[in-house]
């Protein structure tokens, strides 16, 4: 819907902006003035442009805090609130095809990018888009080895190679999950036990200190199994290989072990 409107903005422009009947005056179109051709029409098109690249990576870009998307959903709303007011002002002149046509299909496309974020039906990605939910083995790892990997084929202290061990059963050089989670206490406000399990993150995502600074102190990698010690609210306390210990803060989409 997007993509469609701002085409047609974009032809838009280039037809007739005003219209004189039958007078033998050349109707100009929005680019004899570059108010019109770059501040409006272009404007509403950048606006789609910058939606589309967005909605296409894994993770949404930001420039000075906001989303690209953001910036192109006030593009294409400032394209049709201009054109409205240009229509309703016009006074004694006609408005052309361009500026007719132009006003519908801003408005069509300020109406698609404001429903994007808040309609579920389009909130899907867009075909080609990277999928941020595949977790990959690392280099050089079979399925189900990794830091972390609840239950893999991974060798046991003095066993043989590639001989399968039970789930749960801790692994060399992993941490017990039972003993990490255990001198942590419940959160306030939350009932029961926490009990710790391994995950992994669709998209490279930070760590943060414990102490509630946002400075990162580490960096989780998809295809790489974390272990989970804790949860506090919508966040999670995980560990990573080295022992360090931090606060995930956006935990969607997050692959359970």
């Amino acid at each position: 819907m997007v993509i469609g409107a701002a085409v047609v903005l974009f032809i838009a422009s280039f037809l007739d902006y005003f219209d004189y009947g039958s007078n033998s005056v050349d109707a100009p179109n929005s680019w004899d003035s570059l108010g019109n051709g770059i501040g409006v029409y272009m404007v509403g098109v950048i606006g789609a442009a910058l939606i589309v690249l967005s909605r296409s990576q894994p993770q949404p870009r930001k420039v000075v805090g906001l989303d690209l998307a953001q910036f192109g959903v006030a593009a294409t709303v400032f394209t049709a609130w201009n054109m409205f007011w240009t229509i309703i002002d016009l006074g004694q002149i006609d408005a052309g095809a361009g500026l007719i046509l132009g006003f519908i299909a801003s408005l069509a496309l300020a109406a698609g990018a404001v429903a994007s974020p808040l309609v579920p039906a389009l909130k899907a990605p867009l075909a080609g888009a990277p999928n941020p939910q595949a977790v990959q083995p690392p280099y050089g790892a079979q399925p189900g080895q990794g830091y972390g990997y609840p239950g893999g084929p991974q060798p046991a202290f003095g066993g043989q190679q590639g001989q399968p061990q039970p789930y749960g059963a801790q692994q060399p050089g992993q941490p017990d999950p039972q003993k990490a989670a255990a001198p942590q206490a419940p959160a306030a406000g939350q009932s029961g036990e926490f009990t710790a399990f391994w995950f992994a993150v669709p998209v490279a995502r930070q760590l943060y200190n414990e102490d509630g600074s946002q400075a990162p102190i580490a960096e989780l990698a998809p295809g790489t199994w974390y272990l989970a010690v804790e949860q506090r609210g919508s966040a999670l306390i995980a560990q990573t290989q080295d022992g360090r210990r931090g606060v995930l803060q956006d935990t969607s989409g997050i692959q359970r072990g």
